[in-house]
């Protein structure tokens, strides 16, 4: 009996001894110390080396201040900013545990990206627009990539020309061809395309009810998948109707013509003043704006037309689907631009 007692005795204490430890709970690890480093580079590349650490991490996420994200295991990564001329970037760098809490550190970084464009346009040759860099649509536009616009398009020096260092599209009313205006539609395809980077062009709009100049781009695979399965990248439309209204709109498939996705903002002497154009363009973004002034952001996935080449465009379109009613008294204007540049990611 005493034996039995003994061994009952031990399995309790045992059976006590478990039930404590399985009510033990581990305590959370929080990350901690988080320290975060920047070596710029000076060469203008704009490439900088990022490295992280903190206490109990496992994985560092990076925040670029640019709409850009990152994540590094090891804490340590490279990240090349393309922007030209100085800029200063609020990096966040967010340290996570194995519990997946986390600490967060930001840091400024200033940059200086030099203006060296893998292509471009500075208009200082006068006579007609290099043919090595640009060439045309002729005609109106009815076979496909027209939008019930009232011009015919041509080369002829009296729409377009190169003088005294800017290019000029002039939109006449005359009778041509069976149309009542003549402008010039030119384009990059078939010599120079790109995918990702930054596109700058600074120009002076036409003035007059109906004129539609536009800075733009299409996808390189028009030709064979169409529009707007080819995807449209519009830095800049302006109508006449709507002086001093700047359009930047992106087309795809499900969002296209005036479905499309974009936005708008509101400039000063559109017509009588240079103004810069741009679109910085990578695999998480395009970013549109209007003097370094951004106005609309548009999020870049893998299943969107925007990540193949594009090559661009510049044209001066008379009514049409968003030029509207042309104004009777019209006579000619003049979309002046001072140069095209595409600096490469």
């Amino acid at each position: 009996m005493k034996n039995i007692t003994g061994i009952m005795l031990a399995l309790l204490i045992s059976m006590t001894s478990c039930g404590k430890n399985d009510n033990k709970t581990a305590v959370p690890v929080t990350p901690s110390n988080l320290v975060v480093t920047a070596n710029v580079s000076i060469d203008g590349s704009g490439v900088v080396a990022f490295s992280a650490t903190a206490d109990n991490a496992v994985t560092y996420d990076y925040d670029f201040g640019n709409g850009n994200y990152m994540t590094a295991p090891t804490g340590k990564i490279n990240y090349t900013y393309s922007t030209p001329g100085n800029n200063t970037y609020t990096v966040t760098v967010t340290a996570k545990s194995k519990d997946a809490l986390v600490i967060t550190k930001s840091v400024q970084v200033v940059i200086s990206v030099a203006n060296n464009p893998v292509w471009a346009d500075e208009f200082n040759t006068n006579g007609a627009p290099d043919q090595a860099k640009w060439g045309y649509d002729l005609g109106t536009g009815d076979n496909g990539w027209g939008n019930q616009e009232k011009q015919y398009y041509t080369n002829r020096t009296q729409n377009v020309e190169v003088s005294n260092g800017t290019l000029k599209i002039t939109a006449m009313k005359e009778a041509h061809q069976g149309s009542a205006y003549t402008s010039t539609r030119m384009l990059t395809k078939g010599k120079f395309s790109f995918k990702y980077g930054r596109v700058e062009a600074r120009a002076k709009l036409p003035i007059g009810g109906g004129t539609w100049p536009a800075i733009w781009m299409l996808g390189d695979n028009v030709s064979t998948i169409g529009w707007p399965a080819c995807g449209e990248i519009d830095i800049m439309e302006h109508n006449g109707n709507n002086l001093n209204k700047i359009y930047g709109t992106m087309h795809y498939p499900g969002r296209s013509g005036g479905n499309a996705d974009g936005g708008t903002t509101m400039i000063t002497n559109a017509a009588t003043e240079f103004h810069k154009y741009a679109v910085d363009w990578t695999p998480a973004f395009i970013k549109v704006y209007v003097d370094d002034q951004l106005f609309f952001t548009y999020v870049n996935t893998a299943a969107s037309p925007f990540n193949n080449n594009f090559f661009v465009i510049l044209n001066f379109a008379m009514g049409g689907a968003f030029g509207g009613a042309i104004d009777p008294a019209y006579t000619s204007s003049t979309f002046e631009v001072d140069y095209v540049r595409v600096y490469k990611n």
